[in-house]
């Protein structure tokens, strides 16, 4: 059995546009018919290089291969051109043919993929939704700084079944951050955690993200005035490249950090757990 064609789908988001603009999906189909999809994940270039990117390294590393080969299709591709190092962009087309090529395993073998990376474990788990507007009620993404409404949602959500949920009113964001926070967004975010605990009581965790957009020391600052509220994890408090920072603002406050939506490989992983 071997990998033999490539489609790529560029998906469009109709307005408001939650989650993305686009996604890309890939699908991979063997010289017996068996076909595998994939999703390819990536910020940094626009839909039409992303496509011309996954185009070639199926060209050079994936067509003709072994489906079951996957290691080494991982080596050949992030070690070839003298590289051997994290490339967010091509881990992102990497990882959507990765899950195409284990969607193929699974049929190969007709068995679900978990059956071939340990094994069930848990009959059910848990889940956690955004905030996001309720477009019955003429509501729009100003929710997304408006303690009351969204800790109305967030009730609505826990009747749903949702035992967490997310929301960072820190924002806004930009390339120019790390920064220190306002008084101003200090006051607003305190504000959300209490009004959102008073929403959901013990029946659902808070999870406040951030975008990285903060200093060691604004972060600390910030979470300080959540703690009483008991948030489940504080996101990616400071930019993701100094691991070494965000290491200071965990140390500093007693809510769990959490990180790794912007880390690719191992190699990257393994700085923020030193």
């Amino acid at each position: 059995m071997k990998i033999s064609d490539l489609k790529v789908f560029v998906v469009g988001n109709p307005p408001p546009g939650w989650g993305g603009r686009y996604f890309i999906f890939v699908k991979l189909t063997t010289d017996d018919n068996i076909s595998g999809i994939g999703e390819v994940y990536c910020a940094t270039f626009g839909p039409k290089a992303m496509v011309a990117m996954i185009e070639d390294v199926f060209a050079r590393y994936v067509e003709g291969m072994d489906p079951f080969h996957i290691e080494a299709l991982w080596r050949k591709a992030y070690g070839s051109g003298y590289t051997l190092r994290p490339d967010a962009s091509l881990m992102g087309v990497l990882s959507g043919i990765e899950i195409a090529l284990w969607d193929i395993k699974g049929k190969a073998v007709g068995k679900p993929v978990y059956e071939l990376l340990g094994g069930k474990v848990h009959d059910s788990l848990r889940s956690y939704t955004y905030i996001y507007p309720d477009i019955a009620k003429g509501q729009d993404e100003k929710i997304y700084w408006n303690a009351e409404a969204s800790a109305e949602r967030a009730a609505h959500y826990v009747k749903q079944g949702f035992t967490a949920v997310k929301f960072d009113p820190a924002a806004p964001y930009s390339v120019f951050d790390p920064r220190q926070p306002s008084l101003a967004t200090l006051e607003l975010c305190g504000k959300f955690c209490r009004l959102m605990r008073e929403a959901v009581g013990s029946k659902a965790d808070l999870l406040f993200g951030t975008h990285g957009q903060f200093t060691a020391s604004g972060a600390i600052r910030l979470a300080k005035r959540l703690e009483p509220y008991e948030p489940l994890w504080f996101e990616e408090p400071t930019p993701p490249e100094m691991p070494e920072e965000m290491a200071k603002v965990a140390r500093a406050i007693s809510i769990p950090v959490a990180t790794g939506e912007r880390l690719v490989t191992k190699y990257e992983f393994a700085r923020v757990l030193e």
